[in-house]
């Protein structure tokens, strides 16, 4: 692959992760205060209410416009046909802005019955809750699915600047209504902010289409005839089939769940946040910035550049998961310590969150590898395998929760476990279907590195398990304790932590280190991206 193609991607890489960075901080500050100023009671109901939100949103954003928006319109530009790639557009913005309305208006009106699909086993006071916060929070749903949608139209134009920046806008505007309206509305409070964050998300996008052609944006229009149009429905329904099995196996959790000890829905939902993390700033800036690449190349005929494009993802992918999901595995208690508790989270809560992200960060970078091998099939504009490996993989994760729920006694540990199964089941079965289909993917490399990079994390983690040791020495020999003790643990395990595995990566003349160094570049010179 020409080094060009690989910097202008590393940047972009690096932009998006910058701003994603920034984003996850403030998400991690917006659990924070949730966890300190409301208790279990309140939060429970507020992570189940968000349930029919995040499935719109995957569907919407996950489905239609990784899988089908995104390589049509991508390919329309790449000829040079802006103005017919616009009337696809302004017909599927349009429709779909419809159809989110309709949605929001009857979600708000039959707020009960959502609630009752949401948390099933909640008791009657829990349930009264959940009803507000889902009838308040489901207009979030239109805004946030739009944003994404103009978001894709930016990605296209290789524009990754506002669908970074609008996340940042969105957990602030939460964590401004947990801190400020909190303590007057309580969780109402939170449940306005998020509101006000979605609307703020949209207007951003809006804002920044306008410098890529959105002038060109027709309002009202809406051609069904549209041969790019009917391609797009084609693409978008078994990616919306996949996408739903996938929401279906979170909603069936959230109902399993909502039976065990109060708690546990909140455990289970900070704990995975724990490992987007990693996820979230990493893997997906790497799978936002390559998909439109890796679509260009599949419309100009060059697949062997896209298999050396798609092999770098993956390997940069695992070379950064790896040592996340090791750091997290040995460092879970402090970090979830110094991150969440006081006040109404306890300790009790501190150990049920890190049992359970024990057992969520054994796939971890399976999970970030799945954010980029389906976007590998739909620039093949292939949506149907992996919906089918989708469904396969939730079905066995749904199978497993009950047998968890039923047979043994993990509680949540058991959820995080089905959860990482399904993720690795995913990613192999992905990885091997599309080495048939294409020919190969480079997997010599793949594995090599992949071999690499445990090793070194493995060094890595031995050496920060040293360090806890000493780091409770030390604690002890000062005198400090509680968060102060956690977050000199949790600081001296990072430092001591990435020079053990950079270095070890360093030994092993791992390639993947020019790519770390780019996505730094990239950071540092996001101007030239956006």
């Amino acid at each position: 692959m020409a080094d060009n193609v690989t910097e202008r991607a590393a940047k972009a890489a690096g932009m998006i992760s910058a701003l994603f960075l920034v984003s996850r901080i403030l998400g991690f500050i917006r659990e924070n205060l949730s966890g300190r100023l409301f208790n279990r009671f309140e939060t429970d109901a507020f992570i189940a209410a968000f349930i029919i939100p995040d499935t719109m949103y995957y569907l919407l954003v996950g489905g239609a416009l990784s899988a089908a928006f995104i390589p049509i319109f991508t390919e329309y530009l790449a000829k040079g046909d802006e103005e017919e790639g616009w009337k696809v557009a302004s017909t599927f913005i349009n429709i779909t802005a419809l159809l989110l309305i309709i949605f929001t208006v009857f979600g708000m009106i039959f707020a009960r019955g959502v609630a009752l699909w949401e948390a099933p086993s909640f008791p009657e006071d829990k349930m009264l809750l959940l009803v507000k916060l889902t009838r308040v929070m489901f207009p979030a749903v239109c805004f946030t699915a739009l944003a994404g949608l103009i978001g894709g139209v930016l990605n296209s134009y290789r524009h990754f600047l506002a669908p970074a920046l609008g996340p940042v806008f969105y957990n602030i505007a939460i964590i401004s209504g947990a801190f400020w309206l909190g303590p007057r509305r309580g969780i109402m409070g939170m449940a306005a902010g998020v509101v006000g964050g979605a609307v703020g998300n949209f207007l951003i996008q809006i804002l920044f289409l306008r410098k890529v052609g959105g002038r060109q944006f027709r309002f009202a229009y809406i051609d069904l005839n549209n041969s790019g149009f009917r391609r797009m429905l084609r693409l978008m329904v078994p990616a919306l089939v996949g996408l739903s099995a996938t929401q279906a196996n979170l909603w069936i959790t959230n109902v399993m769940a909502s039976s065990l000890p109060e708690g546990s829905i909140t455990a289970l939902r900070f704990a995975n946040r724990l490992i987007q993390l990693p996820i979230g700033i990493f893997a997906a800036g790497i799978a936002m910035a390559f998909f439109p690449l890796l679509s260009g190349l599949v419309a100009e005929k060059k697949m062997n550049s896209f298999k050396d494009t798609l092999s770098l993802s993956l390997r940069s992918i695992f070379f950064l998961m790896l040592p996340a999901a090791i750091g997290l595995m040995v460092l879970r208690e402090p970090i979830i310590k110094f991150l969440f508790e006081g006040q109404k989270f306890t300790s009790r809560d501190t150990a049920l969150t890190a049992y359970a992200l024990f057992f969520y960060s054994t796939a971890l970078f399976a999970h970030a590898a799945i954010l980029m091998l389906p976007r590998a099939f739909y620039a093949l504009q292939d949506t149907v395998t992996p919906v089918l490996v989708s469904v396969f993989s939730v079905l066995t994760s749904i199978a497993l929760n009950w047998i968890f729920l039923k047979y043994t006694g993990l509680g949540v540990g058991g959820f995080a476990l089905s959860f990482s199964i399904m993720g690795l089941i995913n990613m192999l079965f992905l990885m091997e279907i599309l080495r048939r289909k294409i020919g190969g993917i480079r997997g010599y490399g793949i594995v090599k590195s992949f071999i690499k990079a445990m090793a070194a994390s493995l060094i890595m983690g031995a050496a920060v398990s040293l360090i806890m040791k000493f780091s409770a020495y030390v604690s002890g020999g000062i005198g400090l304790t509680g968060h102060w003790e956690a977050a000199l643990t949790v600081v001296l395990g990072m430092a001591v932590g990435m020079a053990a595995y950079f270095g070890t990566a360093w030994f092993l003349k791992m390639d993947e280190l020019a790519m770390v160094i780019r996505l730094v570049k990239g950071k540092l010179l996001s101007r030239k991206v956006g």
